[in-house]
């Protein structure tokens, strides 16, 4: 029998609850699996309509700001969830456009995380 393989991403931010509102609030991300620590930092699974991620906290040692990594949602209404998205408190980058065979946008969350937001055409 196979396994089943999967890779999700682990995004580190400065404020892991605020950010669990942040995409609930802008991509209607559910909460999956959480861990509140005693230092108040969490540790997070989200899905987006079965797409998962995770978030945590990040350390002093470690660098933040997005600097390494690109997200790309995939849904079925691209221009409703950039514009949800901006609502919530991301910045536009590069609005939603006909591009490449996407339609497809793209935003900074308030974590410093670059968001690609899009479907195939």
């Amino acid at each position: 029998m196979a396994s089943k393989i999967s890779i999700a991403p682990w995004l580190s931010v400065r404020d892991g609850k605020r950010a669990l509102e942040f995409y609930k609030n802008a991509f209607g991300a559910t909460i999956a699996w959480q861990l509140d620590t005693p230092d108040e930092s969490v540790v997070a699974k989200l899905s987006v309509d079965g797409a998962e991620f995770w978030i945590s906290d990040g350390d002093a040692t470690e660098p933040l700001g997005g600097d390494s990594v690109r997200m790309i949602l995939t849904v079925e209404d691209p221009d409703s969830m950039f514009s949800r998205a901006i609502k919530a408190g991301a910045i536009e980058v590069h609005p939603v456009s006909d591009s490449h065979g996407w339609r497809i946008g793209r935003l900074i969350d308030p974590f410093g995380l670059h968001w690609e937001i899009g479907k195939e055409i």
